[in-house]
């Protein structure tokens, strides 16, 4: 997982040899796992009206796990555990923008 765009943007490689960059919005702790949550990079080029947010470029949801001693990037398990850690994110999202701290 190397960041090539500062500590905003990091470019991750899929399994088919796609690269791709993506914006970090967030990160928890949940169940004694770290979950991070992004945003793909969209280009300047294209029109934001041109863009569907919701189809297109939906939060993307990675955790941390550990593989010969490395640090590396995974999706989730499951579609259940998708939904409590987007909850998750969602849950600490609001909070922030109600001004609540805990």
């Amino acid at each position: 997982m190397g960041e090539e765009y500062g500590g905003d943007f990091i470019s991750i490689t899929d399994e088919d040899g796609n690269e791709f960059e993506l914006e970090h919005l967030d990160t928890i702790e949940y169940n004694g796992q770290t979950y991070m949550a992004f945003f793909p990079a969209v280009e300047e080029e294209k029109e934001v009206e041109d863009i569907d947010l919701d189809e297109e470029y939906g939060l993307i949801i990675l955790k941390v796990v550990e593989e010969n001693g490395e640090e590396q990037l995974s999706t989730l398990d499951s579609e259940e555990e998708l939904e409590l850690v987007y909850q998750q994110f969602m849950d600490a999202l609001f909070d922030e923008e109600e001004g609540g701290t805990e």
